[in-house]
């Protein structure tokens, strides 16, 4: 049965994770384009928003009540899957508009995108409430850097990284201080605030979990082992790492990082599905990063993990758009 609903794939964005958001929106249109007849992508820039249906035509976006025109026609979006990776995807900027338009989208309220946008603010938060984070330190855009004194709180090796953003775009490992200066500013071409965490030596998870069938589900545990010094870009998106889905782990350590994400989303109050990163020190899970718009490209973990737990992608993603955040 072909569904009328117009509904819109949100993609694009202003940071350097453009081209992996298109790859999402991409995956995604073609999950669900024989599903719904009135299917648009939305390619969202600085400059300009422009609509694109199935057969290549482009239309203007209006910024202020989120309606195009198709042939003397006045279209409103009855939905929008939200697959805009950094911002103003993720950080709770695009959702806003959509909710003073009342419109539903997939992914997480304003509100808590916002929050787990900031890796900072991320950690404060969950610290509070007995979730284990790294050791971190703070830099805003235009202050004095100290490396004697961030590298005698942080230690060697650490990781200079975004205080915002994701895909490891901008993410270094620093294992001498006279490399943490250069590190520092390729942060800062990713976002106004980097944050310096101390290196944990232990194994990396990561974990999704989704709204399905009226309760949160836990999906099968990816254990990643990056064949490059972390898991930057190369290994996230070029091969260059394992990813062993469902992680060969012992049943109380499953429990353990399956206990904790539901801590997380208790806490947090995530509304929506993502993937948590965390490494495992001494049977310890810690907190690495929340992804509430977390990639959907042929390569990405998440879309692994959903078919690791026998779940169909076509209708997981049918199922975000059946049950948006309104």
């Amino acid at each position: 049965m072909i569904e009328k609903k117009i509904i819109g794939i949100a993609y694009g964005g202003y940071t350097s994770e453009y081209g992996i958001s298109k790859q999402s929106a991409e995956n995604v249109f073609e999950l669900l384009k024989e599903k719904y007849s009135a299917l648009y992508k939305i390619n969202i820039t600085i400059d300009r928003w422009i609509v694109e249906d199935r057969f290549n035509n482009t239309y203007e976006l209006n910024k202020k009540d989120f309606t195009f025109t198709k042939e003397d026609e006045n279209i409103k979006f009855d939905c929008i899957f939200n697959a805009i990776h950094g911002a103003p995807g993720e950080d709770g900027t695009f959702t806003s508009l959509l909710d003073s338009l009342k419109i539903p989208y997939t992914s997480c309220s304003s509100k808590i995108a916002a929050l787990t946008y900031n890796k900072k603010e991320t950690n404060l938060f969950a610290n509070q409430f007995g979730i284990a984070v790294a050791p971190n330190y703070i830099i805003k855009k235009g202050e004095q850097i100290n490396i004697e004194s961030i590298v005698e709180k942080i230690g060697l090796p650490c990781f200079v990284k975004p205080n915002s953003g994701g895909s490891s775009f901008g993410i270094s490992k620093n294992y001498q201080k006279k490399e943490m200066l250069s590190s520092i500013e390729k942060a800062f071409e990713e976002s106004d605030e980097v944050l310096i965490e101390s290196f944990l030596e232990g194994r990396e998870f990561s974990v999704g979990i989704i709204p399905w069938k009226g309760k949160y589900k836990v999906l099968p545990i990816t254990e990643i082992i990056s064949d490059n010094d972390f898991f930057d870009y190369e290994a996230k998106y070029k091969g260059k790492s394992k990813e062993i889905t469902p992680a060969i782990i012992s049943p109380s350590l499953q429990k353990e990082i399956e206990t904790t994400l539901f801590n997380l989303y208790e806490k947090f109050k995530i509304d929506s599905f993502s993937r948590s990163e965390f490494i495992v020190v001494d049977d310890v899970p810690y907190l690495l990063d929340i992804n509430t718009v977390p990639g959907l490209t042929s390569s990405s973990i998440l879309p692994q993990q959903i078919e690791a737990a026998g779940i169909c992608l076509k209708d997981f993603y049918d199922s975000l758009l059946v049950n948006p955040i309104k």
